[in-house]
Formats: C-alpha cells, sequence, structure tokens
C-alpha cells in the first residue's frame, strides 16, 4: 500500500489519544474513515476535526470491542457500505496496573477483553474484507511492554505480548498465502494520552500516584508523532514500528542483555515506581 487516499480505513479506539491522530492524520490524506468509540462524546469530537481536516467521508458507530458478534456486524456493515475496506487500525486499549497476586479477576477479564481479545475481533471480523479488497492492511497495537516486561504490568504485559505473537503469525499467513494484506505490529512507548488516568489499579496502588507518573515520567511522545510514525510504517508495510526513543532504547536493552534484563528493572523498579499502598 503506496497511498492512504481514497481507502476506507477503521479505526478503533477513535475518540482520543493515538486514535484521534491516526484519524486526522488519515483525513488530511484523504481517506473514507470509519471510527468507533465507546466515549461517544470525545468520537463526535473526533469527526468533526476529521471532517475540517479534510476526510472525504466519515462514519462514527459507538462499539465495544470485546463485543464479538458487534465487531462482526459492524465490519459487515462498514463493507457493504463501501463496498470494500482497506486498513483495520486495531487501537482501543486500556490499562491495569498491580502486581499479579493483587488483581482482581473482574479486572484481569476486562483488560484481557479489550486489549487481546478486542484486536482478536477486529482483526479476525474485518480480515475477509481486506483480503477482497486486494490491497489491505492490518495495524495492530501493542507495546513496548509487548517487547519487554514489567513489575505491576502483568496482564498489561500479556495481552501486548499476544498481539505481537498473533500479528507476527498472521503476516506470515498473508504471505505464504499470497494475499495482498500487509500486517503491521506497534509498539508505542510513553504516549501522551489519558489511557493511565482511566486506568483500573489494584488495591495496592494509588490511582493519582500511577497516572501521575507516567504522564510526568514516562509520557514523552505526542499522540500526533505516534501516529505520523505509524502512517510512514503501514505506507513502507513494516512488520514491526517502534514509536519514541524510549521504545527503541529499551527494545535495544532487552535484545542485548537478553533474560538478564529482568534483574535490572527489578533493582531499577525498587527505586523509581510509586510506592505502594500496606493493605491491613
Amino acid at each position: 500500500m503506496k497511498t492512504l487516499e481514497n481507502k476506507v480505513v477503521v479505526i478503533t479506539g477513535a475518540a482520543s489519544g493515538i486514535g484521534r491522530a491516526l484519524a486526522l492524520d488519515c483525513a488530511r490524506r484523504g481517506s473514507l474513515l470509519a471510527l468507533s468509540d465507546v466515549d461517544e462524546a470525545g468520537l463526535a469530537e473526533t469527526a468533526e476535526q476529521a471532517r475540517a481536516a479534510g476526510a472525504r467521508e466519515v462514519r462514527t458507530d459507538r462499539l465495544d470491542v470485546a463485543d464479538r458478534d458487534a465487531m462482526t456486524a459492524y465490519a459487515d456493515s462498514v463493507a457493504d457500505q463501501h463496498g470494500r475496506v482497506n486498513v483495520v487500525v486495531n487501537n482501543a486499549g486500556v490499562a491495569l496496573a498491580g502486581d499479579l497476586v493483587d488483581l482482581d479477576w473482574p479486572d484481569i477479564d476486562w483488560i484481557i477483553g479489550i486489549n487481546f481479545s478486542g484486536v482478536l475481533n477486529g482483526t479476525k471480523a474485518f480480515l475477509p474484507h481486506l483480503i477482497a479488497s486486494g490491497d489491505g492492511h492490518v495495524v495492530n497495537l501493542s507495546s513496548l511492554f509487548g517487547l519487554v516486561s514489567m513489575p505491576g504490568q502483568s496482564i498489561y504485559n500479556a495481552t501486548k505480548y499476544a498481539v505481537r505473537g498473533m500479528s507476527e503469525a498472521l503476516r506470515i499467513e498473508m504471505l505464504a498465502a499470497g494475499h495482498r494484506v500487509g500486517v503491521t505490529v506497534v509498539h508505542p512507548g510513553g504516549i501522551k494520552t489519558a489511557i493511565a488516568r482511566n486506568a483500573r489499579v489494584s488495591s495496592r496502588e494509588d490511582q493519582a500516584s500511577t497516572a501521575s507518573f507516567f504522564d510526568k515520567k514516562l509520557a514523552k511522545t505526542t499522540p500526533e508523532k505516534a501516529a505520523e510514525v505509524i502512517v510512514a510504517g503501514v505506507l513502507s508495510d513494516k512488520s514491526r514500528v517502534l514509536v519514541g526513543s524510549d521504545a527503541h532504547a529499551l527494545h535495544w536493552f532487552g535484545k542485548l542483555a537478553g533474560a538478564r534484563y529482568q534483574d535490572v528493572v527489578a533493582k531499577v523498579s525498587k527505586k523509581v515506581l510509586p510506592a505502594k499502598t500496606t493493605v491491613v
């Protein structure tokens, strides 16, 4: 895929953050947009901005990506409306902070349902339409934490590693079958979005401290820059896209140190991560 002009681009989690930035970037490139989110107010704002940016057409839908039946129906509806689908960006995602021993099952099920099942649902539902287009692309959002693991992020890590594994296998399948469908898995580092402020936490984590630590210490890259890097990666048919200097640095650290990176991270985390509350 060499251009996004006149391409039907589907973006989940488009109400804010990277999803909104991607929608605006694609709008300026002449794409036809199908945007979804559970945040209808934020989604309406994105659509308004996309139209102002020059989008040829903008469709919006309230969609829970964890709802498989709803995703399947949505994919068929978008394909019926436009006659094709060219790009699917499975961007919707959430965060959950806390050591595994402290996490509650409802929160674990919640993040798996959105971060992995949601990406799987979107990929599976749209894949036949992407294959039929003859010029398709799947873009799945993993994370820097889909390359290296961090304490307090066990289930978030698990979902992002799962997205990476599924996406890499899918790319191989498309190549082996001769389908003209590219697959790009994206690994952003700290992006200036509201994901930490909207995250769930265990009973031993302080929500405000966790969000403040992310916003002040980790979030270094703007959503707009992230969108620029992602789109460039798609148009270059890259299999893996790293976003942010932190993503590049930690990726290489993990590769060079091997499994021993875990020992280093354990020592450093004791000094830099917010303190946990005491359970009485």
